[in-house]
């Protein structure tokens, strides 16, 4: 039976989904997943595909990981949520764990990554206010994303998602990403107390950054008393090849946050820091009500557990170097391909133009990908589950749309 549904084809454009009680938020792609498994996903036909998406960065261990699935049923049956009026020992575990990895000396744990943007923003506006400064200010970069609340909203450099919701908060100033100059031009304004970047921006395309520019921003955080705050939802736990995409350039944030991989599909975020901005965070100062709960917690202490014990983080190195070279080979010298770029398994292709339907011309041929860039590149941040095989299937599938486009 099930092989006779895996074995069914309907054209995914001609399916109409009827959602009224939904808000209009998402240009939804034409098609309903029901199951997953390690790297592929199947529709409610029954058709196959091949995940290079990732939920966005999220399922790095894959869909419905067999180890994660297991402490999803038992902590379900112990304890879901207790709030944070009292202690809870799964935080204080992922805690150190968490610290142990990125280099920091506290955690503060959120939903999402837009909330650990959130927390973020809040301890740099503390940190300035500490200083007697009346209005802190925090430089972030042209093309960066943030999240969707005010604050880091606000603190997103793309003005079109500013539409409809300005005025925007005060407090930020952008400047051009990977332009080392841009950022120094602040070194006289006394209201500056923070620099907020991405390590690679992924909303904007998989844009990589020179090599040096994070140390270079990391000097003059250090010869300013600035905070570096790394937002690391995207780009952080393991994909990059690195756990953290900063670490590249061996560098050590003020503040780092991550989300996405973190819970490997359940809604958790993490704001951590160092030093003195370690303890800007008091009683009364910030909160969340479900952030930091056992589940969650439970959940991503393992997903760091697996990560570790695997190995896996120098296995998405090396699978990604191996896709990557995949692409190369299929698609370098392709004439409507400007470039091929990324770190470990956050890769993108860019395309010389705009091509209408892109991520629905990879799902009929069954493989799903997301479009980033205003619409030129094709981003891919697959699990780190990807064989080889399945990585080549994903650049010869990559390389026979772009040929049909």
């Amino acid at each position: 039976m099930l092989k006779n549904l895996l074995n069914k084809f309907r054209n995914r454009t001609s399916k109409s989904y009827q959602e009224p009680a939904l808000m209009n938020a998402y240009a939804r792609m034409p098609v309903s997943f029901v199951r997953g498994e390690g790297v592929h996903l199947w529709d409610e036909d029954g058709k196959q595909y091949l995940d290079a998406l990732g939920g966005i960065a999220v399922t790095f261990l894959g869909h419905c990981h067999p180890k994660i699935s297991e402490i999803i049923s038992l902590q379900a049956t112990r304890l879901l949520h207790c709030s944070n009026l009292f202690h809870i020992q799964e935080q204080a575990k992922l805690g150190e764990q968490f610290c142990r990895i990125s280099g920091m000396d506290k955690a503060f744990f959120t939903n999402s990554g837009t909330e650990s943007n959130e927390a973020a923003i809040k301890i740099a506006r503390l940190y300035g206010h500490s200083k007697n400064i009346e209005t802190p200010t925090i430089i972030t970069a042209h093309g960066s994303f943030h999240g969707r609340t005010m604050g880091s909203l606000s603190a997103t450099g793309k003005e079109s998602l500013h539409k409809g919701f300005t005025p925007m908060l005060e407090g930020f100033s952008q400047v051009d990403y990977n332009n080392v100059d841009a950022v120094a031009a602040y070194a006289d304004n006394d209201s500056v107390v923070a620099v907020m970047i991405e390590p690679i921006q992924g909303e904007s395309g998989i844009v990589v950054p020179d090599e040096g520019y994070l140390q270079a921003i990391r000097t003059l955080c250090d010869q300013h008393g600035w905070l570096l705050i790394v937002d690391e939802i995207q780009s952080g736990m393991g994909r990059t090849g690195k756990w953290f995409a900063h670490q590249h350039e061996d560098i050590i944030a003020d503040v780092v946050t991550s989300a996405k991989a973190l819970g490997n599909g359940i809604p958790i975020g993490v704001c951590a820091a160092r030093g003195k901005a370690a303890d800007l965070i008091s009683p009364g100062s910030h909160g969340t009500t479900f952030g930091g709960n056992p589940f969650a917690c439970q959940v991503a202490s393992n997903v760091i557990d697996i990560i570790e014990q695997q190995g896996l983080v120098e296995t998405a190195a090396n699978t990604g170097t191996f896709l990557k070279r995949q692409l190369q080979q299929k698609l370098g010298t392709h004439p409507k391909v400007v470039d091929i770029r990324g770190k470990g398994l956050m890769l993108g292709v860019e395309l010389d133009q705009k091509y209408d339907n892109l991520a629905v011309k990879f799902l009929d041929q069954g493989l799903v990908v997301s479009v980033a860039g205003d619409g030129k590149v094709i981003r891919m941040l697959p699990s780190v589950l990807l064989t080889e095989n399945q990585a080549r299937q994903v650049a010869a599938t990559t390389s026979d749309v772009v040929t049909g486009l």
